[in-house]
Parts: C-alpha cells; structure tokens; sequence
C-alpha cells in the first residue's frame, strides 16, 4: 500500500458499519481518490493543488422495493452508519418500485491490472518536471498552457447479499495548448501510467499545429471530407454513448438502436465496443451495484449488436446485466464509460494525402446535442483546423460550426485510423478513438476567428 492510501480493510471496516442497520438488504459504496493537478498559463505554472475525498455511499432496501440513499464523506464506521440509518429513514418514505431487481448477489471478479505506484505516488516536483518538458518545445513567440494531473482511486463495493468488491486504479493526464495572436493548437494523452505519457511529443505538436494554422483563412461552410482526429472522434464516439447505448434509453425508445438491433447503422469499418475490464482502459472490473463488467459489443462491423445494462434495466429487458449501473442515485440508467472504436490500418498522413479537397479537424468544443434520436450534434471547431486541397495541408482556417447527424457522419467513414487515443470528460472511464475520415461532414455556419 503506498502513502496516502485506505486499503481494503480500512474501506471495509467503515463500510461494515452500515450492513447491520436494520434493513432487508445494504449496499455500500466506498470511493476514495486522491490526486494532483499543475496548471500552467502564459508558460508558467501558475496553480498546483492536491485534492482527497472519501465518500460512502449507502443503499437502504425496506419493505422489498422502497429504496432510500444517504452518503458521508467521513471514514469513521460511526459517521457511516449514521448515513446508513439516514438511507433507511428515507427508504420508509419512500414509495416502492415494482422493478426493483433486489441487491446484487455475491460474485467473483477477475483481478485487473493497471494501478501504477509510481502514478499514484507522483509529487509536485513530479508533474513540474513534465509541465517543464513541455514549455521547453514552446518557442518565445507562443504561449503554452495546460495542465499534468495524476490521480489514484480506491474503490470497495460491499452488501448485504455477500458481495465484496474492491479495486485500484490510476490515471494520469497532460494536456497542452500552443497559443500565437490568431492561431492555437492542441494535444493531449490520458493514459494508466504518467511514465506513457511524453509531454515533449505532446508539446511538439500542439506548437506545429498553432504554427501551421497561423493566420486563418475564411472558408464557406458547407459539407466537406474531412480527417478528424482521435479527440474528434471521442467527442462523437461520447454522445453516441450518452444518448442511446444504454439499455434505459433503449427500453424507452428514446435510442436511436431501438429496434434496430441487427440494421446497419455505420460504415463496415466501424465497430464500437465498452471495455472496462481491457488492460489498458481506465474502467474497474466490476460496475457500482457489484456485478462484474463485461465487454460489450455494441456495433460490429457497422451492425447493431446491443446495448450496456444494469440490473434494473436488464430485469426489464429479460436479459442479464453487463456489469454498467452507475451510482445510485441514478436517473440515467448505465452508460457505457469505457468505449472503444476498433483501429483500421491507415494513418492520417495517407487519410491526408488521398483527399483532394477537405478539412482536417483536431477536436471540436461546446458540443451538444439537437436531436436525441436522430443522433444529431452541433459544435465548434477548436485549435487548429486546416484546408485539405490535393492531398496537402494548405493553411489554416477559421473555426465552423459543424451541425451532423452521428450515425450518417459514421456511415460515410472511408478511412479509420491505425493509432488510438484516450480522451475523457468521463466518471470512472475514458473513450479510446482512431482518427477517421468522413465524406459529407456538414459545417452549417462559420466564425471570425
């Protein structure tokens, strides 16, 4: 156990606290991270902050189906079995569901790997260090910006039906924004292990990316190929997640896979997974009600397969959970956190040098959704987008709106990319995307800047 850490037995002696209330059946979910954040604006380190928090979260079950919550933020057994009784109080008050499934029984879990020590262990100094690895590929004439932030997770997973689950995980993240009067440019990693991560390649290209889009041009907007690299696709790959690859959206007919199990939906090229229990995701072995996760396929080959589920939607569903319920309460259902779009063979410099005239995009910002069921998102273009014309990057352009159906914009990909990277905005996951290229992609206005 490193410093700084719970461990299991000091998690489970609070959360055992909170088994014998009172109730027909407790469910305890314990989380304790730690972690630190350097910020760096203007090429300097300007914030550097540590954070931990412990929380038990505490599921009471009464009269069969009345279900009440109640958390704590303090590791004394005291505290959590006050926060149980609280759970229990309002379990009385409130009024059954007739889905309820029960708590999950006990089950075993695979062991998975990928806490790295020397992550969770990571001083000041530590991140500084790759903060000034990265400023020192920022020439004078630029400015750099962002963040190394490294975190160490705890998770324990116990009931009253027997389950006992616990894991650890880690995760570090830089990212870094080259910045010039009209131009920006953008790059970032997250993966398991700080030592995976090289903020010099990182900075190199942000700065490449802020250098070779200096003075933008207008462009009219309009339906373009364009190349979008892996932070793109995650973007997409995130929405589609959110609203219709989990089983509540499905059931509901609010997902645009209801019905469609088996349609294609998406280019051949494009097969989609969630993958918690992957070496190199950021997903635990088991989801938040202790059921052990599963990989889940969710378009194959551009084929509708199926949807994630928890134990409340899969009872429903007659089918079994995948291991996706998230923490209670939850008004969303499960959600695939950990998605994955297989790589395809090519690289974006042969997507590049095979498209006569297009875009190539780094990410897209301020996205949203404009309707739910058609899959279809607006956003911005941000740090970096460039004029494709015969093969060769042009210059610089100034941002679009884009405004594109999802599932059209995936049925259109010709090209997926051979390299994938881990972007997240995510509770407990992180997508993993490819770059594609896309024929047809709609920008429907543009900007000044």
């Amino acid at each position: 156990m490193i410093p700084g850490e719970l461990g299991r037995e000091r998690l489970a002696e609070a959360a055992d606290a909170a088994l014998t209330v009172g109730a027909d059946g407790v469910e305890v979910i314990a989380i304790h991270s730690i972690g630190g954040l350097t910020r760096f604006a203007s090429s300097r380190i300007h914030q550097n902050t540590w954070r931990e928090d412990m929380e038990f979260r505490v599921v009471a079950v009464v009269d069969g189906t009345k279900m009440g919550v109640a958390s704590t933020h303090s590791l004394e057994p005291g505290a959590v079995r006050r926060a149980a009784e609280d759970a229990v109080a309002i379990a009385r008050v409130t009024p059954g569901d007739p889905d309820f499934p029960g708590l999950a029984p006990a089950a075993s879990f695979p062991e998975k790997k990928g806490f790295d020590e020397a992550t969770a262990t990571a001083t000041p100094a530590d991140r500084a260090e790759a903060v000034r690895h990265a400023l020192s590929e920022v020439p004078g004439t630029m400015e750099g910006a962002g963040y190394v932030e490294t975190v160490a997770d705890e998770v324990l997973i116990t009931s009253t039906t027997g389950v006992r689950a616990f894991g650890r995980t880690t995760r570090a993240g830089i990212s870094v924004l080259a910045m010039t009067d009209d131009s920006s440019g953008y790059a970032e990693r997250l993966e398991r292990r700080l030592s995976d991560l090289d903020p010099t390649s990182l900075a190199t290209r942000a700065v490449d990316k802020a250098e070779r889009s200096r003075d933008p041009k207008p462009i009219e907007p309009g339906a373009y190929t364009v190349i979008l690299e892996p932070a793109a696709v995650s973007t997409l790959m995130q929405f589609l997640g959110y609203l219709g690859l989990g089983a509540k959206a499905f059931l509901e007919e609010r997902s645009f896979m209801s019905g469609r199990i088996g349609d294609a939906l998406a280019a051949e090229l494009i097969t989609i997974v969630d993958d918690p229990i992957a070496e190199d995701s950021l997903g635990l072995a088991f989801d938040f009600e202790g059921v052990p996760a599963q990989r889940v396929v969710l378009i194959d080959h551009g084929m509708a397969k199926g949807v994630v589920w928890d134990r409340a939607t899969a009872k429903k569903g007659g089918v079994s959970s995948t291991g996706h319920g998230l923490p209670p309460p939850n008004s969303y259902g499960p959600i695939p956190l950990n998605l994955r779009m297989e790589p395809g063979t090519s690289t974006v410099e042969e997507m590049v040098a095979s498209t006569e005239r297009g875009l190539l995009v780094t990410r897209f910002h301020y996205s949203n959704v404009v309707n739910e069921k058609e899959t279809v998102l607006t956003g911005m273009t941000r740090d970096a987008t460039f004029l494709i014309s015969d093969g060769r990057i042009e210059h610089g352009v100034k941002n679009l709106r884009y405004t594109q159906n999802t599932l059209e914009a995936l049925s259109n990909v010709e090209a997926v990319g051979d390299k994938t990277e881990i972007s997240t905005e995510l509770f407990f996951g992180g997508s993993r995307a490819p770059a594609l290229k896309i024929r047809d992609f709609k920008f429907s206005s543009t900007t000044s800047h």
